[in-house]
């Protein structure tokens, strides 16, 4: 039974590892730096308004990354509920993965930075952006051993302290990455 339970662990278990390597490497071959031009790490960057901001290992935007994977966990069990957790967990990585190279593109940090109020964002570090992939794990795994309720009241928690704090959340830098809006964008800027 060990045994069996081990070789059902180890291949998806071995598949998430890939991914997070594909990524790092997908994004240093694409020009994103290892790390913080700065030349260190910090666990925490709270600066929103800095070149700092996106390169280390947790920010503001690392609440919007959980709340990913409480959507990705939804949207895993609404879909494919008979695939065991580790599988949709993949399901999910590969999702948070393929965004975090999107949103690394020149594409998207151009339109970050002509229609959001992110006007210094140069894309994320390497180290950042795994880390934003493990925030969407974290999240994913709250809202596997989680009553709903409390994943739902979680995400607003996070959505009105971030909007508080840095006038961002998740549900802003959708809208304005996909249909700006100027009175949005000058509120978030303190105008």
């Amino acid at each position: 039974m060990n045994l069996r339970a081990s070789k059902t662990t180890t291949l998806p278990l071995l598949i998430a590892g890939a991914i997070f390597a594909v990524t790092a490497i997908v994004e240093h071959i694409n020009g994103r730096i290892a790390i913080c031009k700065c030349g260190y790490v910090k666990l925490w960057h709270g600066v929103v308004n800095s070149s700092e901001n996106s390169q280390h290992i947790a920010d503001w935007y690392s609440f919007s990354h959980i709340i990913h994977g409480f959507l990705f966990y939804l949207a895993a069990w609404l879909v494919a509920r008979r695939l065991p957790l580790l599988w949709r967990l993949n399901l999910a990585l590969a999702l948070e993965a393929a965004w975090e190279m999107f949103e690394n593109s020149a594409f998207i940090i151009d339109r970050y930075r002509t229609a959001t109020i992110s006007l210094n964002y140069y894309g994320d570090s390497i180290v950042n952006s795994l880390s934003d992939i493990a925030f969407m794990v974290l999240g994913f795994w709250l809202a596997s051993r989680l009553r709903p309720r409390f994943i739902v009241a979680l995400a607003l928690a996070f959505e009105l302290m971030t909007l508080a704090i840095i006038r961002d959340n998740l549900t802003l830098n959708v809208l304005m990455l996909l249909h700006p809006v100027e009175a949005i964008k000058q509120w978030q800027a303190g105008a």
